[in-house]
């Protein structure tokens, strides 16, 4: 008689093709999950047990052979097989050769379809805390930065162009409030995701009188999956991990933007240390920002993943499918690559060297104080958009004569509107412009100690 895959070859006559095994399996990618197979096991062996599926000494058996996998696993002594496809049947295989007959009992009331999602929901679960804790690290080094710089001014830009001078420290602080949302978007995905697909069996649950909601305590899911079919073929959770996941990229990608602005001869704001950056093999005055460039490449990488998973549920139809297999490699990639990303910026940002002067002498061009002089008008009584009109002169007027309206004298100025007084000099500094903005959300100095104040707060 031909031999065939122990698992489901009863109703095969022929062997599998030897390239289909190779072509068909995913113990090559899916062994990463064996932490969370065996405890989805065990739980579900002490769940068997409960309900009388099995004898005590079974569940002993099962419990303590599972756990020597996962040792042997851990010290990287478990031989995996091909012919065994996936990580299921491997340890279920290993099992059953270690304690015999109750090894064959432990698939009672489950599929692999359940048992993988539910395999994949405990692992995803885990990534996003870890993940979590690395934004909470790198937020951490942003307010120390954004303290450390509260009265450096650098200009803003809009359509990078100069705009209104700024705290540094205010910027950084965009950045933490983009992780804020990041973090709390991972901590809405988690609520998901957290409900057991275990019990679902292949489609349409079991015959057996399992005990769900003890697998589900035993496991630390919050609740069960309502419906067998969407159990099994549901994968919501996991696009909806990598689309937090892609905006999170979008976040570091924007940040690695500026990052490789900044350190550029050309801006010269930054210095990026040598640990972060490379070199050329060519040109040997070259210092690359390959950090920040790598995260930005890597950002497309991600998007990828979600377009991919996206792409492969679009048109299954309930419920389980093979195609369910290209699932895990985007997941696993994403997750591998955004926790690289925030861990290599966490490390990176604590070590960012401003360059304060040049900086502040940016921001001196430009005409970035263009907007506190019409505000300056307004508050004299002018409508905004004559004020808007009177302005725009006098920056024609200083471009010409080659001059920042800080260096205009008051009778330049008072050309274009006789109500400009000395102390317009006072607005149109960048010290004066940054202070002007002392509410909750701007710029000056006082407003962003309060929101690192108030973050630190958050943070804990």
């Amino acid at each position: 008689m031909t031999t065939t895959n122990q698992s489901w070859g009863g109703r095969f006559n022929q062997p599998t093709d030897e390239f289909v095994k190779i072509f068909g399996a995913s113990v090559f990618f899916d062994k990463i999950l064996a932490p969370y197979d065996i405890a989805g096991s065990i739980a579900h062996a002490t769940m068997l047990c409960e309900v009388g599926l099995l004898t005590n000494e079974e569940k002993s058996q099962i419990i303590d052979g599972l756990n020597t996998i996962l040792a042997d696993i851990e010290a990287d002594r478990f031989e995996w097989s091909i012919d065994l496809e996936d990580v299921h049947m491997n340890i279920e295989a290993r099992l059953v050769n270690m304690i015999g007959n109750a090894g064959k009992k432990l698939h009672t009331g489950r599929s692999r379809n359940d048992q993988v999602a539910t395999d994949i929901r405990l692992y995803l679960r885990n990534q996003v805390d870890d993940i979590n804790n690395e934004i909470k690290r790198l937020q951490s080094a942003l307010l120390d930065l954004a303290e450390q710089e509260v009265d450096t001014i650098l200009p803003g830009f809009t359509h990078l162009q100069a705009a209104q001078p700024i705290s540094f420290g205010h910027h950084m602080m965009a950045y933490f409030e983009m992780l804020s949302r990041d973090a709390e978007r991972l901590i809405d995905c988690r609520k998901r995701l957290n409900s057991m697909p275990l019990g679902s069996a292949a489609l349409a649950g079991t015959t057996y009188p399992i005990n769900r909601a003890r697998t589900a305590e035993l496991l630390g899911f919050e609740r069960i999956c309502n419906n067998s079919l969407d159990g099994v073929s549901d994968r919501d959770f996991a696009i909806e991990f990598l689309n937090a996941a892609s905006i999170i990229m979008m976040h570091l990608s924007r940040f690695s933007e500026e990052l490789i602005l900044w350190s550029s001869a050309q801006f010269d704001f930054i210095e990026l240390p040598d640990s972060f950056c490379t070199g050329s093999s060519i040109m040997p005055q070259k210092k690359n920002p390959d950090v920040p460039e790598l995260v930005r490449g890597k950002t497309g990488r991600v998007y990828g993943h979600l377009t991919s998973l996206l792409t492969i549920m679009k048109s299954q139809p309930l419920a389980y499918n093979k195609d369910n297999q290209e699932d895990k490699e985007p997941l696993f990639d994403t997750v591998n690559t955004l926790k690289a990303c925030l861990r290599v910026f966490a490390d990176m940002v604590p070590t960012i060297e401003t360059k304060r002067n040049n900086m502040y002498n940016a921001a001196k061009k430009g005409y970035t104080t263009a907007t506190d002089l019409a505000d300056y008008l307004v508050k004299k009584g002018l409508p905004f958009r004559d004020a808007h009109e009177v302005v725009g002169k006098s920056v024609a007027y200083g471009i010409q004569k080659q001059k920042d309206l800080s260096e205009l004298s008051l009778k330049e100025l008072q050309a274009f509107n006789a109500d400009i007084e000395n102390d317009v000099f006072d607005i149109l500094s960048l010290e004066g412009s940054l202070n002007a903005r002392n509410h909750l959300g701007g710029t000056a100095p006082n407003q962003v100690k309060q929101a690192i104040n108030n973050a630190r707060k958050a943070l804990k």
